[in-house]
């Protein structure tokens, strides 16, 4: 039957839509609170299991960020994601500690598909940032796609070699009040990037080649973020 339906489809002229895998949801209901994730590696800052409403949510503390210090146990975590590679990884990471990172775990190799976090800023007097991590190398390279309450809008960085270069800022963005949970999402297809904001496409952009490697959540210096409802739909063309 499917050889059959491909045949169809090219006799027509239309390409048969993606097919979408089963996605990945994470949650932290079954974590402990005031302990680290058990889902995510936190590589850099300090990202913890507190409670919110009821439940378990992932927070990124900003309270005690201090510039330059990665998370505790930095080298065992890198070890685990990239083993004898984690040496370069390390470097990498410790270059950018100005921002927290945590990079899920069992998600390896992210090409196409959506990722998408539910996110609430609680404070911060520098920064108040929520992002999606992608695209993350061995050697520490890494995109995100963010939002800065700060402010007010969705950008997507490049972390390369050590530098970090401002790519995309989405034209128009409503600023978003503290105690309130949205969502952030991030569509990938080949080179095409779309980001979303509480379902709404803010930003579009080429990528200068396809997306490959591993993904997490990001922030900034000492904002004061939970998130909830990681997900990860992969996608095969």
């Amino acid at each position: 039957m499917h050889r059959h339906l491909l045949l169809s489809s090219l006799v027509l002229g239309f390409a048969l839509p993606a097919r979408a895998q089963k996605a990945q949801h994470i949650t932290f209901d079954r974590d402990v609170p005031g302990r680290e994730p058990r889902s995510f590696l936190p590589m850099v800052g300090s990202w913890v299991v507190t409670k919110e409403g009821g439940h378990n949510v992932l927070f990124i503390d900003g309270r005690v960020w201090k510039r330059g210090q990665p998370a505790g146990g930095l080298a065992d975590k890198a070890r685990a994601l990239y083993g004898a590679r984690n040496e370069e990884f390390i470097e990498s990471i410790t270059a950018f500690a100005y921002f927290p990172i945590a990079v899920a775990k069992g998600i390896d190799n992210f090409q196409n598909g959506e990722i998408s976090v539910r996110f609430q800023m609680v404070g911060g007097t520098l920064d108040r940032c929520a992002g999606i991590l992608f695209n993350v190398k061995p050697n520490g390279d890494y995109l995100t796609v963010r939002f800065n309450g700060t402010e007010d809008n969705v950008v997507l960085w490049t972390f390369n070699s050590g530098v970090r270069k401002f790519v995309k800022r989405a034209p128009d963005v409503v600023p978003l009040e503290l105690g309130t949970w949205h969502t952030l999402k991030v569509a990938v297809q080949g080179t095409q990037l779309k980001g979303y904001l509480d379902g709404k496409l803010v930003l579009e952009h080429t990528l200068t080649e396809p997306v490959s490697g591993k993904v997490g959540v990001w922030s900034k210096t000492d904002s004061m973020t939970e998130f909830d409802d990681f997900t990860v739909t992969a996608s095969v063309p």
